[in-house]
């Protein structure tokens, strides 16, 4: 994503990115849109039709080839080098300040090969950069969400934002306890507010809505719902009968959240029981998008649009606004300075 005051665009990565994945961005945030191979687009047609100048470029490139969750296939994977399209984008525009963000995991792949690379570019371009890894959940987000992230500036070192609150957390309980009502294949993308807001955590989220949006349970098949009604209340697969227990890569499958803690990451298929721990702690489905939305710290009012698929895909790829805001207010003090 790169903001130029009030403009910013989105670019879809050729092994990324469809187009109907920024329609939520366009809708609510009001930017100017370009889709296509970030390889092939036209840097200075971009330039022309922008016509500002550029402050900050924020991207992600894409995580699936670093993350441990996938096959991590390192410098096998093409996806691992499209840092070098962002890197030709601060180089034409040379913005002030920089913003990468990506799994954990990219700071050791391939003995931190993709580390040093991506240090090395920023220095050929003059930039400081500082890096670390940001846990979500030290922000005032009900999940344990690592990431690493690298701040560059053409003046001097940005620190990373510091974890707000190391001792206490907010709980998934405290994010959702106000949806507690869908069954599965239940909801509406649209509909009225059924309970009072129960939290400090859902009142700042409910904050200028009137209405609720993609509160939408998937409608599971009826073995899915069997093995769930088998599940306690947060607990896991260890309940399933040896019948029912099926392969799956991803740990925590069939599980369900557990109130009183941060949810683990929110994934992009978070939708599916069998994927991880990201069923309702009681009852019989997945989390809804506005769960998994409220999980992220997206706040109501922030409409997903979008075929199913899409949405999840946004939701469990976002960086979490409270997180972005932390880093973004490090880049402003820096600014004040």
């Amino acid at each position: 994503i790169v903001y130029a005051r009030n403009v910013c665009f989105k670019l879809a990565k050729q092994l990324g990115i469809p187009e109907r994945l920024i329609t939520s961005h366009i809708f609510m945030v009001h930017f100017k849109g370009f889709v296509g191979d970030i390889c092939r687009l036209d840097i200075q047609n971009i330039a022309n039709e922008l016509n500002s100048r550029i402050d900050v470029i924020i991207g992600g490139p894409p995580c699936q080839g670093y993350s441990t969750r996938g096959k991590c296939l390192g410098k096998e994977d093409e996806r691992n080098y499209l840092f070098k399209e962002f890197f030709k984008y601060t180089d034409f525009f040379k913005p002030k300040y920089f913003v990468i963000e990506n799994v954990a995991a990219i700071l050791g792949t391939e003995d931190g090969y993709f580390l040093k690379s991506i240090l090395k570019e920023a220095k050929k371009q003059g930039y400081y950069v500082q890096y670390g890894v940001l846990d979500a959940r030290y922000f005032g987000i009900p999940q344990m969400r690592r990431r690493a992230v690298f701040i560059g500036c053409l003046e001097k070192n940005i620190k990373l934002p510091l974890a707000k609150n190391e001792t206490s957390t907010v709980s998934v309980w405290d994010a959702i306890s106000d949806l507690a009502y869908l069954e599965s294949g239940e909801g509406e993308f649209l509909s009225e507010y059924k309970c009072e807001p129960m939290s400090d955590y859902q009142r700042e989220l409910r904050q200028n809505s009137t209405k609720l949006y993609n509160h939408i349970a998937t409608k599971h098949s009826d073995i899915a719902i069997e093995r769930l009604s088998m599940i306690p209340p947060e607990k896991g697969k260890e309940y399933l009968p040896k019948e029912h227990l099926t392969k799956s890569t991803f740990g925590g499958t069939w599980g369900r959240l557990e109130k009183d803690k941060p949810s683990p990451t929110i994934i992009t298929r978070f939708d599916t029981p069998s994927n991880g721990r990201n069923n309702h702690p009681f009852l019989n489905r997945s989390i809804t998008p506005r769960e998994a939305a409220r999980i992220q710290s997206f706040p109501d009012t922030f409409i997903f649009y979008g075929n199913k698929s899409s949405v999840i895909k946004q939701i469990g790829n976002a960086v979490p606004p409270k997180l972005a805001k932390a880093i973004a207010e490090e880049i402003i003090k820096a600014e004040d300075e």
